[in-house]
């Protein structure tokens, strides 16, 4: 398994020239994404204007397809507030750019993971433009136009400084993929235990026995079942043991 260090380092030639607050925001997210099981590339950063020009060449005067409507200057790549991505592969040499992989597992596209980290940081995404949508292309423009950029204007310290508050958030703290694992396998037996104790409760129904009172009324506030009358011996037992586990959590806790 590649360690977050093989993975940064893969990135470092393209973060070279962003802005300094952007350059903060794109080494997050490869951590970001790194702790969720995903990890990433930076495969553009900042684009010359000659770059640019060539690229919007392609497809019109020089072979291959089209891949960008803007020419030199009018793509924020051309100032350094723009980055592309793709999914790191196992092998630490090849890159993917399919966007229905789920590398890691967890029943969510890979692609969707970074995306989503992404927006939490400030970036804009190319994937919700209306048209022309650029899937990998994250942005993060400070408000400001390519225009405005071309006219020579800068970010202001003001716009700066919420971005950096942004991107260092400590409102969340994203689980390892080990942790992910271990969490998921411990909501299938919830869920699982769950359907039981719906069985259960309607097997042999008797009065609730004492020792199972705060179990049977735990499980009710947690939604987990819809009564409190009646269920079988094995309804209480299974209940208590899910209490004294604290695996019961009630609606407020949530």
């Amino acid at each position: 398994m590649l360690t977050l260090e093989q993975v940064k380092i893969k990135s470092n030639a393209k973060l070279s020239g962003l802005h300094p607050v952007v350059r903060q925001a794109a080494e997050r997210l490869i951590e970001l994404s790194y702790a969720r099981g995903v990890p990433i590339v930076i495969t553009q950063g900042l684009r010359t204007i000659a770059e640019q020009d060539a690229l919007y060449a392609q497809g019109r005067t020089k072979p291959g397809l089209i891949v960008t409507n803007a020419r030199g200057g009018y793509s924020n790549h051309n100032f350094g507030v723009a980055i592309d991505f793709a999914l790191l592969l196992p092998d630490g040499r090849s890159v993917s750019w399919d966007t229905l992989r789920d590398g890691d597992f967890d029943r969510i596209a890979d692609w969707n993971e970074v995306v989503e980290e992404a927006k939490k940081l400030g970036f804009e995404w190319g994937g919700d433009w209306k048209t022309f949508k650029d899937l990998p292309h994250l942005e993060m423009t400070f408000g400001l136009t390519t225009a405005q950029y071309r006219a020579g204007q800068k970010p202001t310290e003001t716009a700066m400084a919420k971005a950096i508050a942004k991107i260092n958030r400590k409102d969340e703290v994203a689980m390892t993929a080990e942790e992910k694992k271990r969490f998921d396998a411990l909501k299938d037996t919830v869920e699982a235990l769950t359907r039981e104790l719906k069985e259960l409760q309607g097997k042999a129904s008797m009065p609730i026995p004492k020792w199972a009172d705060a179990a049977v009324k735990a499980a009710h506030q947690a939604g987990l079942i819809d009564t409190m009358d009646g269920g079988s011996m094995d309804f209480y037992r299974l209940i208590t043991i899910l209490h004294r586990g604290g695996l019961l959590i009630t609606r407020g806790d949530k």
